[in-house]
């Protein structure tokens, strides 16, 4: 049971991942861009601080955190978007109260330890930079984990038999 559930660390990793960096990218979509109708207030002017600039950071490191764009450049993108989350909850939620619960900053909170999670641990299996680097060179995206002992025992057949083959 617990090499099964440490086969799926990886590709749940990035599953949470990608949930948090999509969330994160509707809240940057309704400053940023005006849509979805999010609760907070809506669109800012563009160039407005701090709003405007914690909705792009919203926007594009989330952006970034979900597609994966490497283990460096995913980890840095985490960085940003968690350090803009701690900024938001000192700047704007705490001075109304010192517990998130009173002062509306959960969200910001969340955000900020999730993505220094996602820093901290990496992005996981699933992403964009592990692709491409699987199509460069000639290969199709890794499987599951738990189907590479099936893919390598039906390879290393396949090649005992071609081996054995004049």
């Amino acid at each position: 049971m617990g090499k099964r559930l440490d086969d799926a660390n990886s590709p749940v990793l990035s599953l949470y991942r990608m949930v948090i960096s999509l969330l994160f990218v509707c809240h940057g979509s309704v400053t940023v861009l005006g849509l979805f109708d999010g609760t907070g207030g809506g669109r800012v002017s563009a160039g407005t601080w701090p709003g405007w600039w914690a909705g792009l950071i919203q926007l594009t490191g989330g952006v970034l955190v979900f597609i994966g764009i490497g283990d460096i450049g995913t980890r840095v993108a985490a960085v940003v978007s968690s350090g803009s989350m701690a900024y938001a909850y000192f700047t704007v939620h705490q001075k109304n109260a010192l517990w998130p619960i009173q002062n509306g900053g959960e969200l910001s909170v969340l955000f900020c330890w999730s993505f220094l999670l996602i820093a901290v641990v990496g992005p996981g299996t699933w992403t964009l930079a592990r692709l491409l680097s699987k199509a460069r060179a000639g290969g199709t995206p890794s499987p599951s984990p738990s189907a590479v002992p099936a893919a390598a025992a039906a390879a290393a057949t396949a090649g005992a038999a071609s081996a054995e083959t004049p």
